[in-house]
C-alpha cells in the first residue's frame, strides 16, 4: 500500500493559479502511475489527469486540457498538479490516487474506492 497526502488547496480568484502537491509514503513511489481526481458538491468524482511512472506520459480530461499540468518528482516521492486559468467550475475537492496494480497507467481514469486515495484538498475559485 501507498499512503497519499495532498496539500496546496485554497481560495483563488477566477483566472488565478494554484499548485497542488501529493506526497507519497509506504511502498516505492517510482512503481506507481498516479492520478488526480476531483469531486464538486453534488457531483460524482471525476478524473482530471494521470502520469506514468517515469513522467514521460501524461493525459488530461477535456475540461482541464491546456490549463492544468501534472508532473512528478520521483526523488521527492511527490506528484503535482499545476492549475492555471482557474474557472468557477474548477471548485472541488481534489484527490490524488494510485492504482492497486501500481504500474497500471491505463487504469487510472477508472480507479475505485478500493484503490489508494489521499484525503483530499479543497480548491475554491471565486468570481
Amino acid at each position: 500500500q501507498v499512503q497519499l497526502v495532498e496539500s496546496g488547496g485554497g481560495l483563488v480568484q477566477a483566472g488565478g493559479s494554484l499548485r497542488l502537491s501529493c506526497a507519497a509514503s509506504g511502498r516505492t513511489f517510482t512503481i506507481y502511475a498516479m492520478g488526480w481526481f476531483r469531486q464538486a458538491p453534488g457531483k460524482e468524482r471525476e478524473f482530471v489527469a494521470r502520469i506514468n511512472r517515469s513522467g514521460s506520459s501524461t493525459d488530461y480530461s477535456d475540461s482541464v486540457k491546456g490549463r492544468f499540468t501534472i508532473s512528478r518528482d520521483n526523488a521527492k516521492n511527490t506528484v503535482y498538479l499545476q492549475m492555471n486559468s482557474l474557472q468557477l467550475e474548477d471548485t472541488a475537492v481534489y484527490y490524488c490516487a494510485a492504482p492497486q496494480v501500481p504500474w497500471s497507467y491505463t487504469s487510472i481514469p477508472y480507479l475505485k474506492n478500493t484503490d489508494n486515495w489521499g484525503q483530499g484538498t479543497q480548491v475554491t475559485v471565486s468570481s
